[in-house]
């Protein structure tokens, strides 16, 4: 890759890390503003609702309570991500967008962590069914970085599919 393309592929994934950063840390403090801790506003009766949820685990509640550990795990993470990111399909336009979402999303939920008026991330987007029995069954709250991580990743995998399907079909060298 050229010292040109290297730079306009580092400004992608720049551009879209901080927009993804500012809208999540931008609708954690509406909710911040708007909900007080572990309150809630329905929107859809029975589907779906905004939460005020304190989260100092990772995915589905998982290490509860490890919130320093995590934010190390997530700046070795960010780190890692940034020294390999030519393993990551960085010189391809979807690679920078996935690598961008990726920085963006942890860095939000890595701020939420290292505040001290925080020191736990905020999820606050609700997806629910009521059962028959009056309980609801759902899953777990997220917020804008969760979904940008996943969606950073899922485009990752796709990529790295791709390029494998790719590798299969193409036909032998010398042919």
């Amino acid at each position: 890759m050229s010292a040109d393309n290297l730079i306009a592929a580092n400004r992608r994934i720049a551009s879209v890390g901080v927009a993804i950063f500012l809208a999540d840390q931008l609708t954690k403090l509406l909710v911040l503003r708007l909900l007080g801790p572990s309150e809630e506003r329905v929107v859809i009766d029975g589907f779906f609702k905004f939460v005020h949820w304190q989260n100092t685990g990772a995915a589905f509640s998982m290490f509860h309570q490890k919130n320093g550990v995590l934010a190390v795990v997530s700046a070795v993470a960010m780190t890692a991500l940034w020294l390999f990111r030519r393993h990551f399909e960085a010189h391809r336009p979807t690679g920078q967008v996935a690598l961008g979402l990726l920085f963006g999303g942890i860095a939000g939920n890595l701020l939420d962590r290292l505040l001290p008026s925080r020191q736990h991330v905020i999820d606050f987007i609700r997806f629910y069914l009521e059962s028959r029995g009056g309980g609801e069954m759902g899953f777990p709250a997220f917020n804008v970085a969760d979904t940008a991580i996943c969606t950073g990743v899922g485009l990752l995998i796709l990529l790295s599919w791709r390029m494998e399907t790719g590798a299969r079909s193409a036909p032998p060298p010398g042919r």
